[in-house]
């Protein structure tokens, strides 16, 4: 029986234990199809204007850009705007067309970007963090954003410097 050495002995325990506590890459991209499906149905509760399955998606301390430079909201801000859209029965109506979705290498954190359909404000995007609570995936940050082509910005910039200066000039104090 050949001897192995007291070195290559431990370095090969080292790289054993190392590998099986290693996130492995295969159970991270297993996660894809279950954020996708969390934010698809995020966006179909709004479209139904299910409230309480669109709110219970984001995390207690999430937070959501709107398209407006002013819209930055915490949860409870964002639920308490978006209640009236909801009341009357249907708030916004948004498809995923395209979506990427990235993990930490700890597999607790997911971050993603999409391109969506709106129908009124045609393409727009969507990016967001979302974290792992428990067994369940959270919406911690999303921004929505309008896309604008760049053959048309030269034409959309004087429309929207007319209301943004203010917002320029009053964050700028």
């Amino acid at each position: 029986m050949k001897k192995i050495s007291p070195y290559l002995a431990i370095t090969s325990l080292c790289v054993s234990l190392f590998l099986l506590s290693s996130p492995k890459e295969s159970n991270l991209t297993d996660e894809t199809p279950v954020i996708n499906t969390l934010l698809n149905d995020w966006h179909a509760a709004a479209a139904r204007a299910d409230y309480t399955a669109y709110f219970g998606k984001i995390a207690k301390d999430g937070h959501y850009m709107g398209t407006d430079a002013i819209e930055n909201w915490d949860k409870t801000a964002f639920a308490a705007f978006s209640k009236p859209y909801f009341d009357k029965g249907k708030a916004w109506d948004f498809k995923a067309l395209e979506r990427h979705v990235f993990f930490s290498k700890d597999g607790k954190t997911a971050w993603f970007d999409e391109l969506l359909d709106t129908k009124n404000m045609k393409i727009c995007r969507g990016s967001g963090v979302l974290e792992k609570d428990g067994k369940d995936w959270k919406i911690k940050h999303y921004v929505l954003s309008v896309t604008v082509p760049n053959e048309v910005l030269d034409d959309i910039l004087p429309a929207k410097a007319k209301y943004e200066d203010a917002v320029i000039a009053r964050l700028k104090k």
